[in-house]
């Protein structure tokens, strides 16, 4: 997945989005995880998706949502192959085929 979300980004690298825009992943204090990602500028831009929360215990949860300007997803301390997979599946299925 991280690949997938690396070849994304390469994507969107233009000479000038990458100085503005970008990814972002980091832990918050309470040891959880935090995918950010820009869409502004890209393919993806204007997509929204619903705050979707998928709380199977105080440790293990997703939620994921889109404002039409960042992709944001946040998880519990061993769910960040969930968060990257579900910013593939929101790429994803945005995409139109050419």
């Amino acid at each position: 997945m991280l690949d997938q979300l690396g070849m994304w980004y390469a994507a969107q690298c233009d000479g000038e989005w990458e100085n503005e825009y970008g990814i972002s992943i980091a832990t918050q204090e309470d040891g959880s995880w935090r995918l950010r990602v820009d869409l502004v500028g890209t393919e993806l831009g204007g997509d929204e998706l619903s705050r979707e929360l998928e709380a199977r215990s105080e440790t293990d949860w997703v939620e994921v949502w889109s404002d039409g300007y960042t992709f944001n997803a946040l998880g519990g301390m061993s769910n960040l192959g969930e968060l990257l997979t579900a910013f593939s599946r929101f790429a994803d299925s945005r995409v139109v085929p050419s």
